[in-house]
């Protein structure tokens, strides 16, 4: 049975609640990895979410951060940290099986101002990630990592290199760090479909008309194990949500695995 999955940081799903249903009820994805909900699990709209056909698992914060998981098929062994660092109280990462899949909904850090605190943490997490998807490899799940990398893997996935060159999401060691994780043998779904395409992007900033001049960046991915990879039939970015009023600053990209 195939499955159409979609990852979107929806910045702060109560603000955005209509333009989530609406997009949930015309495109009809099977499964939605959200991020920076932006509230806590007893606040998210679950009777709305339910209502349009989807169960939840919900990771929330108070005004910051969030992930959830949205699914019309049952979801099993639910997991709401990235292991590795007990400390750590950022909600930025759920797991849940589903219809044999390992599926998870993982919100980066952005790491801004780099270099400093908030970008040494950016990179432990990456560190984190990449020991916790080796350690994914060796059950013998497929297994999808999808959601909001805050990482432009190269200067084709950003409107203006030099300018971001500097940037936490663009800099040197935070595109190894995602090599790193790619390399374990994990396949970049949008970028092995779409191999030469240049000036795609999930994410336009608020400011300045950055939506209107299309001065984009790529930082939403999907992450597939080679077992999930087999089965990749599709893989796009769906630009009509970003057009909307109250619009999220990014926009839904989707997989479809057979």
């Amino acid at each position: 049975m195939g499955l159409r999955i979609a990852t979107w940081n929806v910045n702060s799903v109560r603000a955005r609640l209509g333009n989530v249903l609406d997009w949930l009820g015309s495109f009809a994805p099977d499964v939605v990895l959200l991020q920076e909900i932006k509230c806590q699990d007893h606040d998210f709209p679950r009777l709305e979410i339910e209502a349009a056909g989807y169960q939840t698992a919900v990771h929330g914060q108070k005004s910051y951060n969030g992930v959830a998981i949205l699914s019309r098929h049952a979801m099993s062994d639910i997991s709401l940290r990235l292991p590795g660092d007990e400390s750590d109280e950022q909600a930025r990462y759920i797991e849940a099986t589903i219809e044999g899949w390992r599926l998870a909904s993982l919100y980066l850090p952005n790491g801004n101002p780099a270099p400093g605190d908030k970008y040494d943490y950016k990179l432990a997490w990456m560190a984190r990630l990449r020991a916790h998807a080796q350690s994914l490899l060796t059950q013998d799940i497929p297994f999808v990592l999808g959601g909001d990398f805050n990482i432009c893997p190269t200067d084709d996935d950003v409107y203006d290199p030099p300018n971001w060159q500097n940037d936490a999401l663009c800099r040197p060691d935070s595109r190894a760090a995602f090599r790193a994780i790619v390399n374990l043998g994990l396949t970049e779904a949008f970028r092995a479909l779409h191999p030469e395409e240049k000036g795609r992007y999930s994410f336009w900033d608020y400011q300045a008309g950055a939506w209107q001049r299309d001065e984009g960046l790529r930082i939403d991915h999907f992450l597939l194990s080679p077992r999930a990879a087999d089965h990749l039939q599709a893989c796009d970015i769906d630009r009509a949500p970003r057009g909307k009023e109250k619009a999220s600053d990014h926009t839904p990209v989707w997989i479809e695995l057979s």
